[in-house]
């Protein structure tokens, strides 16, 4: 990994990790993708940021910033990326 990689902790079955990805897939942003029911370190990583809770996803930008489950509004503002058309 690198500076510059996104680290996203999520898990397969939830729909917010799901459509997350798939802003991030088709904006062709590099990111680590870290599945928190079958790695322990990312899990407790999560708990320990949500006050306990394994909220994902919990997205941690290269600036050291966080979002958790964000809106698609939200990590399209993070990624400065235009918004698209309805």
């Amino acid at each position: 990994m690198t500076d510059d990689f996104i680290l996203f902790y999520g898990v397969t079955w939830c729909g917010d990790c799901r459509r997350s990805i798939k802003i991030l897939q088709q904006n062709e942003i590099p990111f680590t993708y870290l599945n928190i029911d079958q790695d322990d370190v990312a899990e407790q990583f999560v708990l320990k940021t949500n006050r306990g809770m394994r909220s994902v996803p919990t997205i941690v930008f290269p600036d050291g910033t966080i979002l958790v489950e964000p809106t698609n509004a939200q990590l399209i503002q993070k990624l400065r990326l235009a918004e698209p058309s309805p």
